[in-house]
């Protein structure tokens, strides 16, 4: 769960870690009165969005007055803003948030996250900061430090010692830094976060560090812990399939490819993805109905599919231990009888209750594509999209129910 800069804002300040003065406003005039309140003769306007690059896209802006700042926030409430994170659509703007403006020294690059093939919590930190991390990855890995530490012991003194030495060689300057470790740990550990992200952290001229920018994601797992938490999401921001697969307890993804999977364990979800590369084709969702889905739950599964707009072909793919395979032909049953469907379909079902799965869906009134593998049904489903001819028996032209 992700949740906007203001509200991480307002998290870091309460285990100490400095913040600009700031305010939120849904409306121009409330931009203008946050700006004089302020009192500062420089403010920034950002769009509150749950997307990166914002400032590349348009989304944060300098004003030098408080009329300026109405007039930026009147540009940006009520659109979409578009960057390289949000997708084609972008993400809507309802709130902006007012900071007062600070003389920036030096920008640095501090985050915090959960490494779990070492079971461990790292903070990777650099000296250039403003920038999309990914990219210094790639480019100056040289320029990142990673350091891991065991979350039972915290960080430890030499480590502390070495985050601060790689970031600012003034000794006083090091000293500054010290307490915002403990801080942004603390705040990670407390609220089960996957990740902190301080981009950038600054220091000022005046010689203090500030957040200028913040970001906090947390464990979707953990919400039930933190009902304080839960309440700062923020629904127009997410992905309303998304939102609908939670209600069932569905696992989903939206991805920009064209061919729908629908799963069961992310484990054959991710194989089933990487099949459907190796055969030419590109995913369009991220679907696992889990171990003990129902009947009602695949047929919503079925529904979320194919209100997207991009899939152009689904296939199914299942291995029935718990989840067994006639619940899951019974769900596409179902979901078929309420649903056209306008795409070609390919359904491989292996594993408990296969043979019953099967006839299911061979009575049913249905235009079905069946595979005996995972390599076939990925063959299959990628030719049924470069030709949306489907191999199988036609018995609604079509394709819905006629019963």
């Amino acid at each position: 769960m992700n949740i906007h800069e203001y509200q991480a804002k307002d998290i870091l300040k309460k285990y100490g870690v400095s913040v600009l003065k700031n305010g939120v406003a849904t409306t121009p005039d409330e931009a203008e009165n946050i700006a004089k309140n302020l009192g500062s003769s420089v403010c920034v306007v950002k769009a509150q969005v749950h997307a990166g690059g914002r400032g590349k896209a348009g989304g944060v802006k300098l004003v030098k007055s408080p009329q300026e700042a109405q007039e930026v926030a009147a540009k940006m409430l009520g659109t979409c803003l578009v960057t390289h994170q949000s997708g084609s659509l972008g993400k809507p703007i309802s709130k902006v948030l007012i900071e007062e403006g600070c003389a920036i020294a030096k920008e640095f690059y501090v985050g915090l996250l959960l490494d779990r093939s070492r079971a461990e919590l790292a903070f990777m930190v650099s000296r250039e900061g403003g920038v999309e991390i990914e990219k210094l990855a790639h480019e100056s890995p040289e320029k990142i430090l990673t350091l891991h530490f065991d979350p039972h012991f915290g960080l430890l003194k030499f480590q502390q010692s070495e985050l601060n030495q790689f970031l600012v060689d003034d000794k006083n300057l090091q000293k500054k830094l010290i307490p915002l470790w403990g801080q942004l740990a603390k705040v990670f550990l407390e609220n089960d976060c996957s990740m902190v992200e301080l981009n950038p952290l600054v220091l000022t001229k005046n010689g203090e560090f500030i957040a200028l920018d913040a970001k906090i994601s947390f464990d979707d797992n953990a919400l039930f812990r933190h009902p304080e938490i839960e309440k700062l999401r923020d629904l127009v921001q997410e992905d309303a399939a998304e939102m609908e697969a939670k209600k069932f307890g569905l696992n989903y993804i939206s991805l920009d490819g064209n061919i729908a999977c629908l799963v069961n364990g992310a484990g054959l979800a991710m194989a089933t993805m990487d099949i459907i590369k190796l055969h030419g084709g590109s995913p369009a969702n991220f679907l696992d109905v889990g171990g003990s889905a129902t009947t009602e739950a695949v047929t919503e599964a079925f529904k979320i599919i194919l209100k997207d707009k991009k899939v152009k072909a689904i296939l199914v793919n299942i291995f029935g231990g718990i989840m067994k395979c006639d619940v899951v032909a019974n769900g596409i049953v179902g979901a078929l009888k309420n649903v056209p469907l306008p795409v070609p379909l390919v359904v491989r079902l292996e594993g408990t209750n296969v043979d019953i799965g099967k006839k299911i869906l061979d009575e049913a009134d249905f235009d079905i594509v069946t595979a005996q593998g995972m390599e076939e049904a990925a063959e299959k489903v990628t030719k049924a999209i470069k030709s949306t001819v489907v191999a199988s028996k036609t018995k609604a032209p079509h394709r819905s129910y006629r019963g």
